[in-house]
């Protein structure tokens, strides 16, 4: 690898290409950080290895975005922390629209409860083995998801029950 990273952050990158050689597409860096995509089939098995053997045992944010391409439309962004070596890691799966399901990770970080809600409910992806797998901000009822790119930017009239009247103004 070409990229200048950090001791421990070489240290884990090796690691994981050591362990997982056919599991991980692309490691780079951001703005300062480092990420590695891999394969979502594999997501399970690798948080399990960078939380037990990595002490990436703080799971700061999970993030979900549409790429609105034809080809893995969705991401699932994994924001972990080593309080121990004072790093931080992103993991990234991509999903395909026809089908946006990943396991859940919430077996390896309990904090990753709320945070797949969150995602199921604003973007449509699914994770599997889910402890509660339900909306979190939106009715069970509502059919769709408002941070998916062809979501109008105003809504859909009439998919919600909205107040008829402004509440008084003093």
């Amino acid at each position: 690898m070409s990229l200048e990273l950090s001791k421990s952050l070489q240290s884990t990158v090796d690691a994981l290409s050591k362990k997982f050689p056919d599991k991980l597409i692309e490691v780079y860096q951001s703005s300062g950080d480092t990420f590695v995509w891999i394969e979502s089939n594999a997501l399970l098995e690798i948080s399990s290895f960078l939380k037990n053997d990595q002490h990436f045992i703080y799971l700061s944010d999970i993030v979900g975005t549409d790429r609105y391409t034809s080809d893995e439309r969705f991401e699932v962004i994994y924001n972990l922390l080593s309080l121990k070596n004072k790093t931080r890691f992103f993991v990234k799966v991509r999903l395909d629209e026809e089908d946006p399901t990943v396991d859940s990770v919430s077996t390896v970080w309990p904090a990753a409860n709320w945070n797949e809600r969150e995602v199921y409910d604003m973007f449509g992806i699914r994770f599997n083995n889910h402890p509660d797998h339900r909306r979190i901000f939106l009715p069970e009822d509502f059919q769709y998801y408002p941070l998916r790119k062809e979501f109008p930017l105003l809504g859909i009239q009439g998919s919600i029950e909205l107040p008829n009247t402004t509440p008084d103004r003093e």
